[in-house]
């Protein structure tokens, strides 16, 4: 009897979406430092909410193909889960960065002001933030866009010039750029020394940077412990007095 032999339909076989695209996190320390200073207080400001704040981690945009990708050096999701992720696939996730920054440099300005500048606005992203903390590269060294009809327009900077009447306020020679971020909430400012500056605009009150925010914790804790300290030693003064007052009892009970 002769057997007839079915052929097994392939199994798809599984894509793999690497964790890195080879290329280096960042040019320098420098910009190793301004880019997590952004991510952690843009962190430390969503915490407990259902907002991702993330960067340098590869964003892929089409399911398929693992070579569609972009790593912004931050950007920030409303609508997710907080949570470690290895990568950030948007078919997955179900929703695209509405803002990102890129911390620019002698090696990426072209390309984040025209390759990315296109993927991004292509994505849908609705503001994108280019800063360049060495002020070397970008003048003014922080700029700011919106997503307009398909395309990205400069955002008008807050601290523009101003006219009331025949007379013209203007900022003062060299003030850089400062944005107002609807959808972070937040004021976007370069200080003295060209750190890139978060203000909420509710309160005004400034986000921290990472040695702020670390200076904050150490004296919250000692703080703590200071009334931990005051309480335990209130807690021996009446445990004394306690002792005193039941002496006192016990003398009276013998008379």
């Amino acid at each position: 009897m002769a057997v007839q032999l079915q052929s097994t339909p392939a199994v798809p076989k599984e894509i793999y979406y690497p964790e890195t695209d080879g290329k280096p996190m960042a040019e320098s320390d420098l910009h190793r430092e301004r880019m997590f200073g952004l991510i952690h207080a843009l962190q430390r400001f969503f915490a407990g909410q259902q907002v991702y704040v993330s960067g340098n981690l590869l964003i892929y945009y089409e399911e398929g193909n693992p070579r569609k990708s972009v790593a912004p050096d931050c950007f920030v999701v409303w609508g997710v889960e907080s949570h470690f992720r290895r990568v950030y696939k948007l078919w997955e996730e179900g929703q695209r960065p509405q803002v990102v920054f890129e911390v620019s440099s002698k090696s990426t300005q072209r390309e984040d002001l025209s390759t990315k500048m296109r993927l991004y606005a292509g994505l849908g992203i609705e503001e994108y933030y280019i800063y360049d903390p060495t002020a070397e590269y970008l003048d003014p060294p922080l700029a700011a866009f919106r997503l307009v009809g398909g395309g990205y327009v400069p955002m008008e900077p807050v601290n523009g010039g101003v006219r009331l009447g025949e007379l013209a306020f203007v900022p003062g020679a060299g003030e850089p750029p400062e944005f107002v971020s609807s959808l972070l909430g937040l004021r976007i400012a370069l200080d003295e020394e060209n750190w890139l500056r978060f203000y909420r605009l509710d309160t005004g009150e400034q986000l921290l940077t990472d040695e702020e925010a670390r200076l904050q914790a150490e004296a919250q804790v000692a703080e703590a412990e200071a009334r931990a300290g005051q309480a335990e030693a209130r807690a021996d003064q009446v445990e004394v007095e306690n002792a005193r007052l039941r002496q006192e009892l016990a003398r009276l009970r013998g008379l």
